[in-house]
Parts: C-alpha cells; structure tokens; sequence
C-alpha cells in the first residue's frame, strides 16, 4: 500500500548531515508563529523575530490590556517597514479560560499532601492556604476525586512551576483540594484547568467581544485564534460576530482545540473552521501523554485533506530558560513537520522566554532542515491569485516546492472612496504551509509582450531567482485565469 506521507530520502549520506546549511529565502515550509510580549514586544527583538523566520504574530490578550498590545503592535509595525518582512496578525481570544486571581503577585509555595481551597471570591488575597478564581460555578461543575491543574500560561508539565490538585470536599462555592506535588506559583497569571470537566462560560466571552470589535477592528487582524471551541457552533457564532464588523469579515477563524469537547466534535469544527491550532499544552491534561500524538497525526491528516491550515502549539518548552532544545523537541518539531502541519505555534517560549529571536531561528532551521531531506526539486509554482483561495488549493496537496501566490489587488468602491484589496489575502497565505505570498503592483500586467514593459510573472521569477529557488534551465509552473478559463503553463528559464 503506497502511503500519501512524505518519506526521507533513504539511506541519507552522513556527509550531508555534517554539510553546513545554506541560507535561502524559503527557509522551510512550514511557517512559524510568535508569541508578543514583555520579552518579545520591542522594535529590535520583533525585527530579529521575522529575520528569524516569523510570519504571523499572535496577541494574546488572556493577560494584560488592549493599550499595552497596541504599543507592542506599531512596535511591530515598525520593524515590518525597517525588515521588509510582511507579518500577518492573529488575535487570541480568552474564552472560557479560568484564571486564579494573584493581584499582589507575590510567589505561592504549595506543599505535597497539603490542602488548598479554591474560592470564587476575588476579593481574597492569593496564598499558600486559599487561591482566589475568576469562576463561581466551579464548586457546582467539578465533584470529589476530579482533577485539576494550575500554571503559569497553562500547565507547562514541570512539577516545579505546575500544581496538580485533586478534589477532595465541596463547601459551599469553595472546592477544597490535595495537592499532589509540590511547587511554586510565580507571576501575576495562573491559568487552572479541570480535566474533563465542562465549564458553563461561552466560548466567546463579552470581554473577547469587546476587543475585537475595538482593537481587532482597529487593527484588520488577519486572524482570530478561537480559545477552547467545543462545538462548531462557536465557530458559526464567531463568524456571525465578525461578519457585523466591516472589514473583519475577511478575517480568518482558526478554532483552538484544548480539550475532550472540542476532540468530540472535532470534525464538525473543522468544517466550519478556516484552520485549526492544535493546543497540546491542555490536550496533554485531558488526555493521557500517550494519546496525544495519536491525536495529532489523526487531525493533521484530516486537516491535510481538508486543505485547511493545521498549527501545532508547544514544541520547545525548554527554550523558555535555556538557549537551546532537548533532543526530544527538535525530534517532535521535525515529527509535527513531517506529519503535515502547517505552522508551528510559540507561546511562553517567545512571550515571556529568554531567547525569542534564537527560538524562532532554531525552530525554523530544525523545519528546514526535514524539507533538506526529502525529494526537492529546484524550482517554484507561481500561481496568479485575486482571493489567495486558488493558491491555497495548490498548496492543500503539499508539493514538494514552494508556491509563490502572487496576489493581484483588486480595485473596490463603497461609493465615497476607491480602495485596493489584497492585503489581507496575502498576509493570510502566511500560515499556510509551503506557501509564500507576493503583492503585486497593479500598474503591472500579468504577463507582457513588450520587453520594455515589466510583467508581474518577470518580477515574480526575478524575485525567485534573487533568492535562489529557481536558476537557468529549471522550470516553472504558472497558474493563472484568464477570463473565466484556468489556465495552467510549464515555462523553461532561459540562461
């Protein structure tokens, strides 16, 4: 039976292995989303995150509020203009996320075999004793011998950082609890999740709608990230929402999946979602560690064959304090590549992490580095697009070479004023594996026959052959429409 997975080149020549890599423009397939925040958000570390290999930008407003991601935003802006690196924008809701309430900031130490309560009354102050929670219906959700994880920017798996508490007596709208290692909470935001157990909040909070109808329209984000669908109707809701706000109509609604709910319905969600973000940090609480990679290969593949853009949170943890990864996680990078996702999420590792700019370089250089090692060959599909959406189809069978999506503006009117669309269809094509757009200049035709008239497809195969994609003799595939014909062509570069 012929498999429909990418297969290494075997045997791969050791020699090969020890060979420097070399620099390109596609540095790899698969792309890579950052994470802003206080270690991530000035002008000089964004502008080395997308030298790096960064092509989306994720906001995450679980913490902090909207003023302080908009000063992180024209920071990005900023080094957008000073790197001539495009950057897509992804905004990530809270959602039903609970939260325990640490106002002082001060460090919590929690003792093995010791108890805890967990109190919906805000107006205590978080201690070793008693954690204050943004939810007052925890005592009626969860019941004794229920399991519940607390972190800082969800449960990091390190016993040291994380507490694993186990229910043991409801009173009233406390929940008393055992705690089950010992730990140290530090910081301002503990996220708590209960296994398995379902919470009475809605996926879209009046909070979440709040800042997108404010700094989401604001700022035309690219993308909303869907913080703990569960069903497909969160994402038909979402949708509805958006398609009220003007220009947000356009944006893209990836559905995170964070728990059993959003497993179970996990093929209605992807019909009605435009990608998925596969959340492995609460995947690995509601599931065993052994189950989850199953997952993944099983909604990678379906997301392949969907042709919707898959992302995979959580693959180097360890860089968050160290400058380098463990051999097991560059192994899970180059796996998650291998298995077909189309980017590769950083959270805390970028956010709040040490190194920012040498995580993203070295996720990107281990996903480079897996398309080294399979059948390349050297050239390009150039594909014509006005939507993006015929580039994306190309790039839902996973070529083996990159396609360049040349997006052609289009010329729309509301009546008082003429605008160019094309923006946010090139920047959307920047979570989508193999894919890598280019605005064109609409003064340009598409092709010309006048030599003294510069063509968008000679700009495009100038600009493929400036970054070495494609060289004499090689040849190109060009897919364009003319009128209401598709039309497909094989052009041979001349020396």
């Amino acid at each position: 039976m012929q498999s429909s997975h990418l297969l290494l080149e075997e045997p791969i020549r050791m020699a090969s292995i020890l060979e420097p890599s070399k620099a390109s423009f596609f540095p790899a397939m698969t792309k890579i989303v950052g994470t802003l925040g206080p270690k991530s958000r000035s002008v000089e570390v964004i502008s080395g995150c997308l030298k790096a290999g960064m092509s989306v930008a994720r906001f995450d407003f679980s913490w902090r509020d909207p003023e302080y991601h908009q000063e992180t935003l024209e920071n990005l802006k900023t080094a957008v203009k000073t790197t001539k690196k495009l950057c897509a924008v992804m905004l990530d809701t809270v959602g039903p996320e609970l939260q325990v309430v640490n106002k002082i900031e001060k460090a919590i130490s929690l003792q093995e075999n010791g108890t805890v309560i967990l109190t919906p009354d805000e107006g205590q102050e978080a201690s070793s004793e008693l954690l204050p929670i943004n939810f007052d219906g925890l005592s009626k959700a969860v019941k004794k011998g229920d399991t519940i994880f607390i972190g800082q920017y969800l449960f990091t798996g390190s016993e040291t950082t994380s507490v694993w508490l186990e229910v043991s007596e409801i009173q009233g709208n406390d929940v008393v609890c055992v705690i089950k290692n010992s730990a140290t909470l530090t910081g301002s935001l503990f996220t708590l999740h209960a296994s398995q157990i379902r919470i009475e909040l809605p996926t879209l909070s009046d909070r979440d709608k709040e800042v997108i109808s404010s700094w989401g329209v604001k700022n035309k984000i690219d993308f909303l990230s869907l913080s703990y669908t569960r069903h497909a109707e969160d994402v038909r809701h979402a949708r509805e929402f958006l398609s009220k706000l003007g220009d947000l109509s356009q944006t893209q609604i990836f559905a995170k999946i964070e728990n059993i709910e959003g497993l179970n319905h996990f093929d209605e969600i992807l019909q009605e979602a435009d990608g998925i973000i596969l959340s492995r940090g609460n995947l690995g609480i509601d599931l065993p560690p052994e189950k989850v990679f199953l997952f993944q290969k099983a909604a990678l593949y379906k997301c392949n064959m969907a042709g919707k853009p898959a992302v995979v949170t959580r693959v180097v943890d360890s860089m968050t304090d160290n400058l380098r990864p463990t051999r097991a996680e560059a192994t899970d990078v180059a796996n998650a590549v291998l298995d077909g996702s189309d980017a590769i999420l950083l959270g805390a590792e970028t956010l709040r992490g040490l190194y920012p700019v040498e995580t993203i370089s070295i996720v990107g250089k281990i996903c480079a580095e897996v398309r080294a090692a399979i059948k390349v060959k050297a050239s390009v599909i150039i594909c014509f697009t006005s939507s993006g959406r015929a580039a994306r189809l190309i790039a839902k069978y996973r070529p083996t070479m990159p396609v360049l999506s040349v997006v052609i503006p289009r010329l729309k009117t509301n009546q008082l004023k003429w605008s160019f669309s094309g923006a946010f269809e090139a920047r959307q094509s920047l979570i989508v594996r193999g894919l890598f757009p280019m605005l064109a200049d609409p003064r340009h035709p598409a092709e010309s026959t006048n030599a003294t008239n510069e063509s968008v497809l000679k700009v495009a195969l100038d600009h493929g052959k400036a970054s070495g994609v494609v060289k004499s003799q090689d040849r190109v595939v060009v897919c364009q429409k003319v009128g209401d014909a598709s039309v497909v062509k094989i052009i041979e570069l001349e020396d």
